[in-house]
């Protein structure tokens, strides 16, 4: 896996304000492991799925960079981020035209060399966490924390809007993409241009697709969960992307006296191994309906950044466990600020 070819696909998708991303995304740490060539557009020149993985987790990082103001002037002060994670949220429900719970994602990971290794019960949530590491270069290409909300443990009036919900979803990849999911699962590998036309295709499942709620569905989601009414707004977008750092502590006292929305403590895990902190997430603005149809703007909680630490295990690899009170913790980020 090399950056030039990581930064090739990047280049390559449509929309992405390249330079600046690439900038802020620390690639040194995979340089040199083959020749550092970039691949030239059309050569048809493969491109290995690490190296898809790893460039998807680039272009979503620069959509965040796009949504998230603290963390475009996290960057903005010269850090070069180490990808460490990224997390995105799901419910276990029908979901009109879109698999349901976590097949929405990992049909789009597995295919990128992604296997779940660990499972976390989000008891307190009502959700399960599913972490997903890359078979190739698991230490190197970023994580997927995939989450899942479980409807049947909530009200008979909650499951009911979650359903009518999530029954106008549809499904944003077209039989092309498919073809090349399937292609690079069979292959391990993709030409430049089909690549880079994976990871569009790609980033376009990171959203919304369902329709907005009205305002009274979203009060009803929200008095019982935060995070369902979290993904009534937002969908699958990218919950948060991740800077894995040297020291956490020393990181998040920064962030304190640059003024930025840090979280007021660290999450420790139970190994001691793995501490996290995040920001709080973005206010953004969603115009929703009343239920006589009449427009009304909702400011609601979208996405954050996140910094964590790994130790190493023993054995001296990279701790690359996560913790599921570390992940109650930041998930409170998506929180109205008033619920603390």
């Amino acid at each position: 896996m090399t950056a030039a070819v990581v930064e090739a696909v990047v280049r390559g998708v449509p929309g992405v304000d390249a330079d600046r991303v690439l900038a802020a995304v620390d690639l040194r740490y995979i340089r040199g492991q083959t020749p550092d060539v970039t691949p030239a557009a059309g050569s048809g020149e493969r491109v290995g799925r690490a190296e898809v993985a790893f460039a998807l987790h680039v272009v979503l990082f620069a959509d965040l960079l796009d949504a998230v103001p603290s963390a475009a002037a996290y960057v903005a002060d010269g850090r070069r981020v180490v990808l460490d994670h990224a997390a995105v949220r799901t419910v276990a429900w029908p979901c009109g035209g879109l698999p349901p719970g976590r097949e929405q994602v990992t049909r789009l990971l597995e295919p990128l060399g992604y296997e779940r290794h660990a499972t976390y019960p989000l008891t307190r949530l009502r959700m399960t966490g599913h972490a997903y590491a890359h078979l190739d270069r698991p230490e190197d290409v970023p994580q997927w924390f995939v989450s899942e909300l479980h409807p049947d443990e909530f009200s008979a009036p909650f499951r009911r809007v979650v359903g009518d919900l999530l029954a106008t979803s549809v499904d944003p990849l077209a039989a092309g993409d498919r073809d090349r999911l399937d292609r690079l699962a069979a292959d391990g590998g993709l030409p430049v241009d089909d690549a880079a036309a994976l990871v569009a295709a790609l980033r376009r499942c990171f959203g919304r697709h369902h329709r907005l709620p009205v305002d009274r569905d979203l009060d009803l989601l929200a008095a019982e969960s935060a995070e369902m009414a979290w993904i009534a707004t937002e969908g699958t977008t990218a919950n948060h992307c991740t800077d894995r750092v040297d020291d956490v502590t020393v990181a998040a006292e920064a962030e304190r006296a640059a003024g930025r929305p840090i979280k007021d403590t660290i999450e420790v895990s139970a190994s001691g191994r793995v501490r996290q902190t995040a920001h709080r997430a973005a206010p953004v603005v969603r115009t929703l309906t009343t239920v006589e149809g009449d427009p009304v703007e909702r400011t609601v909680p979208g996405s954050f950044f996140e910094l964590i630490t790994r130790d190493r295990l023993p054995d001296g690899s990279l701790d690359l466990a996560f913790d599921a009170a570390n992940a109650t913790g930041i998930f409170a980020m998506t929180r109205p600020a008033d619920d603390g």
